[in-house]
């Protein structure tokens, strides 16, 4: 979206009749859907097999589907204003699927009792995070150039370790680094709610894509603090 919703007033009151409790929480349930949707597909790949047997045969398809949540994340944020409701929907689900897929790898890299430490870890450092964001009357938009290049620097961390390998001795640091970037976005996009909920709240239809936006934002902040907290906490299988 092309807009910084910090640039607006924020009110209180939606002519839809949600208060903005009502709003947050429509937004935290479709989040939540998202990570139902995701894990669900990855334990389901996982235990059937299914997932492990696509990635020996089609090698490539692991890399399609990361490349069509990139894709779907771009539509949504750049065509989210012109699309109707349903179809925001059926993309979120879709991106939560694909993801879902892909996270399924995981489960054959490390043990579940790190993965299960992990994810109730995630939770508590995202709950908590949230919650700051939520309540708290500091305007975090500060933040947002500092959490924004740190993104750029795992983006480019993560990329020259592809063809550096000596770069792997700094891991845990860079892990370090993507817990607290990923911390301060959750505590950032949680505030980011009720900028949104002000500036769409005389419109019924773009308040209901807000909220699937915001969730988007939030599902991206979970997933990547629970793969950051993965890689740092370690035990890979063997």
């Amino acid at each position: 979206m092309s807009f910084d919703p910090y640039e607006f007033d924020r009110g209180y009151a939606s002519s839809q009749g949600d208060t903005l409790g009502q709003y947050t929480a429509k937004t935290f349930l479709w989040m939540v859907l998202g990570l139902l949707v995701t894990f669900g597909v990855a334990v389901g790949g996982w235990v059937t097999g299914m997932a492990g047997h696509i990635i020996i045969m089609y090698p490539i398809v692991p890399l399609a589907a990361l490349i069509a949540t990139l894709v779907i994340s771009v539509v949504m944020v750049r065509r989210l204003e012109k699309m109707a409701v349903g179809t925001a929907i059926a993309l979120f689900v879709t991106f939560s699927a694909l993801f879902g897929f892909t996270m399924s790898i995981y489960f054959y890299r490390y043990s579940l009792e790190i993965l299960a430490f992990s994810f109730l870890l995630t939770a508590v450092y995202f709950g908590a995070l949230a919650a700051y964001g939520y309540l708290t009357k500091r305007d975090l938009s500060g933040i947002r150039p500092i959490l924004f290049s740190g993104l750029i620097f795992l983006i480019v961390f993560g990329l020259l370790s592809m063809f550096i390998p000596a770069l792997d001795m700094f891991d845990r640091v860079v892990c370090l680094i993507g817990i607290a970037i990923f911390l301060g976005y959750t505590a950032y996009d949680t505030q980011k709610i009720r900028a949104f909920y002000s500036y769409y709240s005389a419109s019924p239809e773009m308040l209901a894509k807000a909220s699937i936006f915001s969730a988007l934002q939030l599902y991206l902040d979970f997933i990547n603090l629970f793969l950051y907290l993965l890689r740092f906490l370690g035990n890979k299988r063997r």
